[in-house]
């Protein structure tokens, strides 16, 4: 019991520090934290929903852990520490994992949370509908939740599964009252009427301009320092700095190399950078149509880009290169492919030539058969940061410069992403997750069941790897098993062209003390240890 006493104490700690594992602002000029105090953040992206167990945008992340917490966290080198639960066991089997929860603990609605609300959650995200890519990946070995007592609740598996824990750690895992998940009149959509144990409770919601959260005063642990904090959607990065040099905003995150001099040559603010874990930023190539069914067309377009061209051109340095799809700051990176493909406009274009794509259009464009060689891009804007769409037109240029490929872009809303996506009316995906584990992205994107698997692949041996890597508790071995599967998918069959690194970034006023990043995700923390200097 003394022990984990000591492990949600060292939990509480990097929590209240903004779970600043990854780095932080300096807070030396903020001072000592203080309680009180009203503060507004400026973020990139406004959240497509703000149910957790529907989370599927990192920039939402640093949102849901305001309101909801879940069993575990992280410690800041990536290891699990209880959280709502204070400890768990596992049986030698590797199929059954018990877990001992927090007493006295209530959602912000009243209710109490216990080992019922535990299951009352896990029932509801295996039911059919509710959430397919946490049914599918996280939970798809589970085979029962059980209520062992008010304080205990125990999960049985049909087979190991190391993404279990993963699942506990995750804003899909945050226990939300099971009063409002029956009561919410738009569920999946979430907002107000969602209750969670967090520290602080979100009291209003509008649409397109910002979210405003108060301080829970029924809080299980220190309360949170801020009294309130509204977050505001503004999407464009020279809005968002433009905001917090004039005062209007004490924080913002997503600051792009074009700006960050603004931030750095101003001696009342300070900039901090994260990488976020889980999978690259990447395209993904659809196989089930041409022309990217052609593996000599796939390997010719990543010939035909110089990435790192690119890159510089759009962020100025300051991007890192992939070069697989998992990102390099996992423990299950794959660096021995780096330097191997991309970047050779000559034999780029002999391939397009042994292909079939000889002739050229009078706009510089391979034909074949009469066809263009046309590859389509539909972006969803929510899910466009880090200037994507900029990033996209130079990706356009350089392989039309290169190569003669013609790739268009389109930037749509997520009804018409949806809806093209789903028809096939694409041959470029973009993606990236900032998921702790990769395991669990690599599941969801490349599995023949996985939920946004838009390779058109159903391929045994990549399932036969991913399910391998997932009961594989072993980290050596689970890494070994997950460099064969990036190989095969990466340099044996080109269906991934990596981008970057995701990153993120923190400017804020020296007057604000606490930011930092999530260890293991690297995301912005919530702002659960942030307090505003008076």
């Amino acid at each position: 019991m003394r022990r984990r006493s000591l492990l949600v104490a060292a939990a509480t700690a990097l929590l209240a520090a903004g779970c600043s594992g990854s780095g932080g602002t300096d807070a030396a000029d903020a001072g000592s934290p203080v309680s009180g105090g009203s503060l507004t953040w400026a973020v990139e992206t406004e959240p497509i929903t703000l149910n957790p167990h529907q989370y599927a945008q990192a920039k939402a992340r640093l949102l849901v852990w305001n309101t909801f917490e879940a069993l575990l966290t992280h410690d800041d080198k990536g290891g699990y520490v209880p959280w709502l639960a204070t400890g768990y066991q596992v049986s030698p089997d590797g199929l059954t994992y018990t877990f001992k929860l927090r007493t006295g603990v209530t959602f912000s609605d009243g209710t109490p949370f216990d080992a019922a609300a535990v299951k009352a959650n896990t029932d509801l995200l295996l039911s059919d509908g509710y959430a397919p890519g946490v049914a599918d990946v996280q939970l798809k070995n589970l085979k029962a939740v059980e209520v062992v007592d008010p304080a205990t609740v125990r999960y049985r598996l049909a087979r190991p599964d190391v993404l279990l824990l993963d699942f506990l750690s995750s804003p899909q895992g945050a226990i939300v009252s099971p009063k409002s998940l029956k009561e919410a009149s738009n569920l999946k959509a979430g907002g107000p009427e969602l209750a969670g144990t967090g520290p602080f409770v979100l009291d209003r919601y509008t649409p397109g301009q910002e979210l405003h959260y108060k301080k829970n005063a029924n809080y299980h642990e220190r309360p949170a320092y801020l009294d309130e904090v509204t977050y505001r959607f503004l999407k464009e990065s020279s809005v968002r700095v433009g905001a917090l040099t004039s005062g209007q905003v004490q924080v913002i995150e997503g600051v792009p190399a074009t700006d960050q001099a603004q931030i750095t040559g101003n001696p009342a603010l300070t900039l901090a950078k994260g990488l976020n874990s889980g999978s690259a930023y990447s395209y993904y190539f659809n196989v089930s149509h041409a022309p990217f069914d052609d593996i000599r067309v796939r390997q010719a377009f990543r010939d035909a880009l110089d990435v790192d061209a690119v890159l510089n051109g759009v962020y100025r340095g300051t991007a890192t290169r992939a070069w697989s799809v998992v990102g390099p700051t996992s423990p299950l990176y794959d660096k021995s492919l780096e330097g191997t493909y991309g970047n050779n406009a000559q034999r780029a274009n002999a391939t397009l030539d042994a292909a079939g794509w000889k002739q050229r259009d009078a706009d510089g464009f391979r034909v074949k058969d009469g066809k263009r060689l046309t590859v389509r891009l539909v972006q969803s804007a929510p899910f466009v940061r880090d200037r994507r769409d900029i990033l996209a037109q130079a990706v356009q240029a350089a392989v039309k410069q290169s190569a003669g490929i013609d790739l268009k872009v389109s930037v749509v809303d997520q009804g018409t992403a949806t809806a093209a996506l789903e028809s096939g009316q694409y041959e470029v995906f973009d993606n990236s997750r900032a998921d702790t584990d990769a395991g669990a992205a690599l599941n969801l994107l490349l599995s023949s069941s996985g939920a946004i698997n838009r390779l058109g692949i159903a391929d045994k041996t990549v399932d036969g790897l991913l399910a391998e890597g997932q009961a594989e508790s072993d980290p050596a071995a689970r890494a070994k098993v997950y460099r064969q599967l990036q190989q095969k998918v990466v340099a044996d069959e080109a269906l991934i062209q990596p981008l970057y690194a995701p990153a993120d970034q923190i400017a804020a006023s020296k007057k604000v003390g606490g930011l930092g990043f999530e260890p293991t995700a690297g995301v912005p923390g919530s702002a659960y240890g942030v307090w505003l200097s008076k």
